[in-house]
């Protein structure tokens, strides 16, 4: 079997334009080509659609990701194609791949196997440029701050309360404390100061929250930087940086239109993380989508804990978004990592680690229907080495539930594979339903962390030192109270430490750090050790990458 960066480079990738108009009715005019096979889809147009109606939206999530491998964002564009193969029109959402986890241990999310998008280099690496643009607009700022202590700081800057950091786009643990502002009186003040990643930075968020120019450049100006000497915040717009930083966004904040394998349109637009961020691609994408197409399918990043949580609680708090379905994706081999059984191990057939490792599974479910309040589908991803006796122990598992079952044959058929798949979708689209939040806007920000905690992770309770409720109580009594709360935690378990599989309940959640997003409108909640700048692994997806003397690139997954 050819690897997927051989299927992708061998794909028969039609004009993006063209395909634009003959599928979507989209003038010519309207597209702003990359190249032949990428476009970014013009302001001006998506504004013209604001009257037409919406179609059905499709969130597809999954158990909690294991090294064993799920294939959420492939299940994602192999329903996609399987709703076009059906005859229904279709239009997939996703985020664009960061280059952290491209270069890390993650490797590539432009799918699989027969069910990706393309073209997979460019999605993968610089694509249309939007990372470069969002981690300049976050450095410009970080730079207008630096400025401004060195001119004199009428502000009153309080230097030890500069909460604003550096991002770039890039895994690298050594850049999480460091030092600037060394060699004397001209390089400004020295003070401590750090990078986080750019899919954790604050502009990302916004970027994919914003709904126009105009939208963008109010979030950007709300911006907090930081605290003057009597404790008051300064903000991006204190600074004069919200319209150069809107500047840099322009271009970026229009929505990316490209391709699958099998010639079906995809967006592809912005890219924050799960698991320390919002996890969802930009709303201006879906929105556009919803308009353009009778069904949308879009993808939260890792499991239903976390992606599928701020899918809910955030991006369809912030843009009125209401799915009709979710299709929670697993794979045999996940589910027995989680029973128990080593990755090594994991593609022999093992019942009894199967049954273990079906809890996960389970809760990921309970929390969809009632929590979320969500009709969904259990899309198995196919391997070859998934036995009969392990496909049918799934089915009647599951069955309990009143949820469907579904193989998914997509990886190897592409959409012909999912067929199956897209016709459980489209029925439970007509299903009734009433879609949940978490917790309501009203309640407290420790109330609406301890919803989440108790409710969709299982813990019996949440602790935090005297300095973090201190500012829990400090933004509630600032006004930002009524902000929803961006949980960052692990993504491998639904506890706070990674290495507990299955379903572990009655744990502690202990937050250790807590940030205030006013220009995305939510307050980031730091648990556990998780690290908003990633380190590289000890073997990374780098070393397998590389281009030919004729500019053939290898080595991508």
């Amino acid at each position: 079997m050819p690897s997927d960066i051989e299927i992708a480079q061998n794909a028969r990738m039609q004009p993006i334009v063209a395909l634009a108009r003959e599928r979507l009715g989209i003038p010519d005019e309207a597209l702003i080509p990359y190249g032949h096979y990428k476009a970014k889809l013009a302001l001006p147009h998506i504004a013209t659609l604001a009257d037409r109606p919406d179609g059905k939206l499709i969130l597809v999530t999954a158990i909690s990701p294991t090294p064993a491998g799920e294939g959420k964002t492939t299940t994602t564009v192999g329903l996609g194609d399987a709703l076009n193969h059906i005859g229904r029109r279709a239009l997939i959402c996703l985020r664009e791949p960061s280059l952290g986890p491209v270069f890390g241990m993650k490797g590539g999310a432009a799918g699989g196997g027969h069910a990706q998008v393309v073209p997979m280099e460019d999605i993968n690496l610089h694509f249309t440029g939007d990372f470069s643009a969002i981690a300049l607009a976050n450095n410009l700022l970080a730079a207008l701050i630096d400025n401004h202590i060195h001119q004199g700081n009428a502000l009153r800057l309080d230097l030890r309360r500069i909460a604003w950091k550096r991002v770039v786009d890039m895994n690298d643990r050594a850049l999480r404390d460091v030092v600037i502002a060394l060699g004397g009186s001209a390089n400004g003040y020295p003070r401590e100061d750090g990078f986080d990643i750019v899919v954790a930075s604050e502009v990302m968020a916004i970027f994919c929250l914003a709904t126009s120019i105009a939208d963008l450049k109010r979030r950007l100006a709300r911006i907090v930087v930081g605290y003057d000497i009597d404790g008051q915040p300064v903000t991006a717009h204190d600074l004069k940086a919200g319209g150069a930083m809107a500047a840099l966004l322009r271009d970026a904040l229009a929505p990316n239109l490209v391709q699958t394998l099998e010639n079906n349109l995809a967006f592809i637009h912005g890219g924050p993380f799960a698991n320390i961020a919002h996890g969802c691609n930009s709303v201006l994408a879906t929105q556009t989508a919803l308009k353009l197409a009778d069904y949308v399918v879009t993808e939260a990043g890792f499991g239903a804990d976390l992606g599928a949580e701020k899918f809910i609680d955030i991006k369809c708090r912030k843009a009125g978004l209401k799915p009709s379905a979710v299709v929670i994706v697993a794979t045999v081999r996940a589910l027995k990592y989680h029973g128990g059984v080593e990755v090594k191990d994991v593609g022999r057939e093992n019942l009894h680690a199967l049954r273990d490792g079906l809890v996960n599974l389970d809760r990921h479910i309970f929390n969809v229907q009632q929590h979320y309040g969500l009709p969904c589908v259990v899309a198995i991803n196919h391997r070859s080495e998934d036995t009969p006796a392990e496909i049918e122990l799934l089915r009647a598992s599951v069955a309990g539930r009143g949820v469907r079952v579904v193989v998914a044959r997509h990886w190897a058929d592409g959409g012909a594979g999912a067929a199956d798949l897209a016709r459980e979708v489209v029925a439970l689209c007509e299903q009734p339903s009433a879609m949940r939040y978490v917790y309501a806007d009203e309640q407290t920000l420790w109330q609406k962390i301890e919803a989440i905690a108790t409710t969709i992770y299982g813990a019996a309770h949440v602790t935090a030192d005297s300095k973090v409720r201190k500012r829990i109580d400090a933004l509630q009594a600032s006004g930002y109270g009524h902000y929803p709360v961006c949980i960052a935690k692990t993504q491998y378990s639904f506890s706070t430490d990674a290495s507990l599989r299955g379903a572990p309940s009655g744990h502690g959640v202990n937050v250790r750090e807590v940030r205030l997003n006013a220009g995305a409108e939510f307050i980031v909640v730091v648990c556990g050790d998780i690290m908003t700048m990633p380190g590289l692994p000890k073997t990374p997806s780098a070393h397998a990458i590389d281009v030919d003397d004729n500019g053939r690139i290898s080595g991508l997954f």
